[in-house]
Order: C-alpha cells, then structure tokens, then sequence
C-alpha cells in the first residue's frame, strides 16, 4: 500500500466541483467563483474536459495513469496520459458512453484516432491547470501531503488495516480482503494488480473514485483531511504587524491580500498602490520564494506560496490572547 499526491486526479475531481453549479457545496464556493470566470474567458468550459468528465460517477480510466511516485510532475502524469494505449482508450470511452449517453464531437474524435488527440487532451489539461490550479496549489498540496503523513503515522502505529478502516465509510478491510460498498464484483489480487494506490483529493466531495485497470495496482481517491478549512479567509489582522517588521508593510499587505491569487492590477485596485509599485514589490516577493506567477489568458495572477503560507501561519501562533506578541 502507498500514498500519492496527484495533479491530475485534482483536475478530474475539481473539474467535476465546477459542473455541481447550483449544487456546489459552500466549501468550493470561493475557488469556483473566482476560477469560472477565468475558465468561460477561455473556452474551457465547453472543451475537451467538458465532454470527457460528466458529473457521473464514471471518469475515463486513461485520465489518470498510476502515478509513477508519492508527487509526480504534472507533466510526468500528462506523458503518461498521451501513452495510453489506444484499445484502453476506446475501451474507456465504450464506458463513458454506456453511463452519459452518445458522445460529443471531440470525444468522438478521440476514439476515432487517440494517438493523434490525445496531445491536445494533455494540452488542454495543462491550460486548465494554469488557471484552475496551479495558483493555488502550494495550499491544496499542503492539505494533501499532511494527510499523507497523518495516514502514514497512522499505519505505523496501528496497521495498514486501521488506515482503510478510518478512510472512508464505504471501504472496510476485513479478514485479509478489501470491501468497497456497491462493489459487486469480485476482483482478486491476481486481477487486481500489485499492491494498493491510495490518493487523497482536496476536491472529490464526500465520496470516492477508483480506478481498476490491471496490471496497474487499483487506485482509491478519498477526500482528504482538513478541506474544509481550505478556502476559509483567516483574519490577516495580527499576523501583519509581525510580518511587516521583517517584509515591510507593503510587502506584507500584499501577501496578506494573497489569500486568493490576484493580478497586479486587482492588487493595486484594492490597496491603492500604483501597479509599477505593486510590481515591483511583487517581484521581489517572487525571488524571495514567497509569491509565484501564472499567466492566465492575457494577464498574471500571483498567488503566495508554501513559504509565505507558513510564515504567515507561525506568526499568528505566536501570538497570544491578549494581543501581545511573544
């Protein structure tokens, strides 16, 4: 049994939040509502994805390759979905079409030759990516990897058995077998592939995914620990003054209106610093290893990364009850 963070189950399962609309639980509401504009602006919305991930249980098997290690690149996961074999690919979409009905225009495309549309399925994934993602992903990849160690220091104290027991009320491991409810069919390990992948999702919502294409081991998407607290604002009050007696008020006052990523445009709106000054500070932010770029469309959001998250974290710890600083 091992753990991975993957890149492209969160683009499955974070594509799916975005079809929930009127049924889009209020824990994804923030990132959706930013991230949907951006992706309407680009087509996104009524592509490739659109047409291959339904809000159906069912996602096609070749969208996520087993990851190769416990974090893969995201371009080390789209080699391998440009790989997939043809027959597997028309064999997922057969699938697809038996759970969503006749196919659209690029799916149908896609069967007919997937050497040849499959690069401009992983292109697409990589633009969505870039605007869905990749500014938010040194916090959804916090979440994901202190669920990993959680689970792994769970399995070392009290057993891989415990580990599955506690992972979601529809898997259960009971006299050397593994259970999955609504699972009718029997798979053995023969058929199964070796070992068991699990991989924790900031997106899938209260339910799982699993994938079962052998001779790769079975993958099970569970819903991570502490998602719910993901998007939530945290009051930037007492964690500034702090800050800006290292970074300076500006820079601080940036970072802290990072808690979505934004453009250098929207920065100065909201503070009332001119963009050149927004610019420039940003820049330094970004080689100080605490602020990261990613073009959307025509302009760059900013986004804070893992670095500034913690450091803005450690500060608020420090601070007591009474709103003094220790």
């Amino acid at each position: 049994m091992r753990f991975a963070v993957s890149p492209l189950w969160e683009v499955v399962t974070s594509f799916r939040r975005l079809l929930d609309d009127g049924s889009l639980s209020p824990v994804y509401r923030p990132w959706a509502e930013q991230v949907r504009p951006r992706l309407a602006a680009a087509g996104l919305d009524r592509g490739w994805l659109a047409e291959l991930i339904p809000s159906s249980k069912y996602v096609p098997h070749f969208l996520n390759p087993a990851p190769a290690g416990p974090a893969p690149a995201l371009a080390a996961e789209l080699a391998g979905l440009v790989a997939a074999p043809a027959e597997t690919v028309r064999r997922n979409l057969d699938h697809l079409r038996h759970h969503q009905g006749a196919p659209g225009p690029r799916a149908r495309a896609l069967y007919a030759d997937p050497p040849a549309r499959l690069p401009r399925l992983a292109h697409e994934v990589e633009a969505y990516w870039k605007l869905a993602l990749a500014p938010y992903w040194a916090r959804i990849r916090s979440v994901l990897e202190a669920d990993v160690f959680h689970r792994a220091r769970q399995a070392a104290e009290q057993g891989a058995g415990q580990v599955i027991n506690e992972l979601h009320s529809a898997v259960r491991w009971d006299e050397n077998a593994l259970s999955l409810v609504r699972r009718t069919r029997p798979l053995t390990r023969e058929m199964a592939g070796r070992g068991l992948l699990l991989v924790p999702s900031a997106f899938l919502g209260p339910g799982l995914l699993t994938r079962m294409t052998p001779p790769d081991p079975p993958q099970i998407a569970y819903p991570a620990r502490g998602v719910g607290a993901l998007w939530a604002s945290r009051p930037p009050t007492a964690r500034a003054d702090a800050v800006a007696a290292v970074l300076g008020r500006t820079r601080t006052l940036l970072l802290t209106e990072l808690e979505a990523p934004a453009s250098t445009t929207e920065l100065a709106r909201r503070t009332g610093l001119s963009a050149a000054g927004v610019s420039q500070n940003l820049t330094a932010l970004r080689d100080a290893g605490l602020a990261s770029a990613h073009r959307a469309g025509r302009s760059v959001l900013y986004a804070r990364t893992a670095v500034a998250e913690a450091l803005l974290e450690a500060s608020t710890s420090t601070h007591d009850a009474r709103g003094r600083w220790s």
